[in-house]
């Protein structure tokens, strides 16, 4: 991950086209959905250009945005799937309690027993909740576990970790240095 990459946090991301003038569904990620409007112009998926909202109306479940620039049924298509991004900069301070998601990235995780496990490698949302994507210590592969209370019941910003209680079998090999998945075949 390139330095510019990390300092990035995804506001939104564009789900598909509205008629033929050039307008995008865009699915919002900021805690009030209209605040994506809020801070200028966004950058596009990796390719580095910015765009900037010139109208932004909710539909349904998604606001309809036009950009700056993009005209045409064609021009919207090719947007179509590309996150919405801001650096990290630009966003207000979080508040105490509160943090942002793209924050938790590189927080050590722990058991808690207060053994360091592992580190938090990315958060995703692929429809059904946020989930921590975490690389443990010892394996090749990340596991992705749910983000909320009952799985991740401690995140300290201060410190610089998170603590989590996951199902049995994700920690069973944490337990005794063994490298293996924990799963039963």
């Amino acid at each position: 991950m390139s330095k510019q990459s990390e300092r990035l946090v995804v506001l939104g991301v564009i789900t598909g086209v509205h008629g033929v003038g050039g307008m995008v569904k865009v699915k919002s990620f900021t805690q009030d959905p209209y605040a994506i409007g809020d801070y200028g112009p966004l950058l596009l998926g990796e390719t580095g250009k910015r765009l900037e909202i010139t109208q932004l109306q909710p539909h349904k479940d998604v606001f309809l945005v036009r950009f700056e620039g993009v005209s045409g049924r064609d021009a919207a298509e090719a947007l179509k799937g590309l996150e919405l991004k801001i650096e990290r900069e630009v966003l207000p301070e979080a508040e105490d309690g509160e943090f942002y998601f793209a924050d938790l990235v590189g927080l050590a995780v722990k058991r808690d027993d207060d053994v360091v496990i592992g580190k938090v490698v990315d958060v995703v949302n692929f429809g059904a909740g946020d989930l921590l994507e975490i690389e443990f210590d010892g394996r090749k592969k990340t596991e992705l576990l749910a983000f909320n209370e009952a799985t991740v019941p401690v995140v300290d910003m201060v410190g610089g970790f998170v603590v989590i209680d996951p199902p049995d079998w994700l920690l069973a090999d944490t337990t005794n240095g063994d490298a293996t998945s924990g799963k039963e075949e």
